[in-house]
């Protein structure tokens, strides 16, 4: 059984495994929750079974006109189960008096995003990967 939860405070580092997989460089657990605990709005799925997030994403906003969704993930092992569609729905459930809630993915994913009204536009970044803790060998995120 899947819960969903809007409250960081109920996460703790341990619960935060494996995700990032495929990243170069991957968030530290701590650094991952210290992201959740101060975002505007955080959802994440946890498997009541085993206690470990399985899936999150979350929401910065200025409160006023606009939002932000910088990260949605889901375990490997739990995807196809609708998981990232309901945090999807959760987080942006309440943001209809904000101007623009805007998010960057790769474009194949642009389909997915569609199904919740999401449009595509242009973009651009900068990251600066060294923010990023190196992978020990052998350790997962």
């Amino acid at each position: 059984m899947i819960r969903y939860t809007e409250d960081p405070g109920e996460v703790h580092e341990e619960m935060l495994t494996g995700f990032f997989a495929d990243w170069p460089r991957a968030p530290t657990p701590a650094q991952h929750l210290a992201v959740l605990r101060g975002s505007h709005r955080a959802v994440l799925a946890v498997d009541e079974e085993t206690g470990a997030a399985v899936g999150f994403v979350n929401l910065l906003s200025d409160g006023v006109l606009t939002a932000f969704v910088p990260w949605l993930e889901v375990l490997p092992g739990y995807r196809g189960r609708g998981i990232g569609t309901e945090l999807m729905r959760r987080v942006l459930a309440g943001t209809e008096g904000l101007y623009s809630i805007d998010l960057m993915c790769d474009e194949p994913l642009l389909p997915y995003y569609a199904r919740f009204g999401m449009v595509p536009l242009g973009g651009a970044t900068l990251r600066h990967r060294e923010a990023l803790a190196p992978r020990e060998e052998g350790k997962p995120t």
